[in-house]
């Protein structure tokens, strides 16, 4: 079946955007610290949407903790049925593949689909629109009380030839529902891949959304990733980006509060293991008055990889009353790791409530010597301090099975640094 033209001309003119744009490059001020020369230097090929490669009981191990009553799986960007808990359509929620809503419903999502993510103004962006396919689409209903989160698991199924998948998130949150969205990006098996997922949020009045992305994907990974989220009238918007995998991650998010009276928390957490490089740009944008934000992102990094934290809030000039907070604070564990952040302030109103901090730092030795004087061993007293120090983001997490993987695969993967 053809396309609509509607998103023919989305694809067009992704394909357009970024024949001018161009990947960036490090001469870009936002792109300085982060060469994308590995991925633009690389011939991609569409990944397979099936392959006999995993099954379910090895994708339960892989996603751990799995939320098994609303699953759904896609296999190098397409929807795989056979691996997901369908239960779509309920009355309580109604999540589609997006290739099923284009087909089924052809004018269903004709101007809301790229509304938010502009290919105009991001090459990668521009990328993921000219290869819009498959995907997510999450609309809760109004009044929509979810107590399980909508489990979305980003397989990358890496094929003989490098493999790409341009996956598009779509979560559209009714007024007065409350619910979670987990978005869980994998690697099974050898070889190289690259993700690139764009996620759009429309936050209705008196709604209230928690939204994760758990990126865990093998050092041969790519990972880029765009958020961008609208906060209407009261709404609420818990944001989670916890960043353990890849060998080269890039991600954005941008949410504006459009709304009197809505509230946003902006959290992080960041590894680098080994030559990993990550790489966190955030916005917040206080477009009216009385809006308040929390942003909070916290960076682990080892051996010798790289991390970024530029963190941008800004507060228009009708906002006054606005209430932003933000912190970066990083833990180097080697001498050849390496931090560079960035928090800023763009305050245009004057009745208003503004601060930003960051913190670069070792495990304390005084707390260390604490714990080994109590005969804790060495390598179990950095353990517990590690833990502790990202515990301060995993806390705010609605489900504590999540905050307790998190936690532990964090551990774990320093541990096999």
């Amino acid at each position: 079946m053809s396309a609509p033209a509607w998103l023919e001309d989305l694809r067009r003119q992704g394909a357009e955007q970024l024949n001018e744009l161009g990947l960036p490059t490090t001469r870009l001020e936002d792109w300085r610290y982060t060469n994308v020369a590995p991925i633009a230097e690389t011939r991609w090929t569409p990944g397979d949407a099936r392959k006999d490669g995993v099954s379910r009981q090895e994708l339960e191990t892989l996603c751990h903790p799995v939320f098994a009553c609303r699953l759904f799986v896609f296999v190098n960007g397409r929807f795989a049925a056979d691996l997901s808990t369908l239960r779509v359509g309920t009355p309580e929620v109604a999540v589609h593949s997006l290739a099923q809503v284009l087909e089924e419903e052809p004018d269903a999502l004709r101007g809301v689909l790229g509304e938010q993510a502009l290919a105009k103004e991001r090459a990668f962006t521009a990328w993921n629109q000219r290869e819009l396919r498959d995907g997510a689409v999450v609309r809760i209903p109004d009044g929509a009380d979810l107590e399980e989160p909508i489990h979305l698991v980003f397989l990358a199924e890496p094929g003989d030839e490098p493999t790409e998948s341009h996956p598009r998130i779509l979560v559209l949150a009714g007024e007065r529902s409350r619910a979670s969205v987990v978005e869980d990006y994998v690697s099974f098996g050898e070889g190289v891949s690259f993700t690139n997922a764009v996620t759009e949020i429309r936050v209705a009045p008196d709604a209230e959304l928690e939204h994760v992305r758990f990126q865990r994907e093998s050092a041969d990974g790519h990972h880029i990733s765009a958020l961008h989220a609208r906060l209407e009238r009261n709404a609420r918007l818990a944001c989670h980006s916890v960043s353990l995998g890849g060998g080269l991650v890039r991600n954005d998010a941008t949410v504006t509060l459009l709304g009197e009276g809505a509230e946003c928390d902006l959290n992080g957490i960041f590894l680098g293991t080994g030559r990993r490089h990550v790489d966190n740009h955030t916005t917040i944008d206080h477009a009216v008055p009385h809006t308040t934000s929390r942003e909070l992102y916290k960076g682990v990094l080892d051996d010798r990889s790289r991390g970024i934290f530029h963190g941008r809030v800004i507060v228009r000039p009708d906002a006054q009353k606005t209430d932003a907070r933000q912190s970066s604070r990083n833990l180097l564990l080697s001498r050849g790791a390496e931090i560079d952040t960035k928090p800023q302030l763009e305050i245009h109103a004057d009745d208003v409530k503004c601060s930003h901090g960051s913190t670069i730092g070792q495990l304390d030795p005084d707390a260390l010597f604490y714990l080994r004087a109590r005969g804790i061993t060495e390598d179990d007293a950095r353990r517990l301090l590690t833990r502790a120090f990202v515990s301060e983001v995993t806390r705010s997490l609605r489900f504590e099975p999540l905050r307790v993987r998190i936690e532990e695969q964090l551990v774990e993967l320093l541990e096999g640094a």
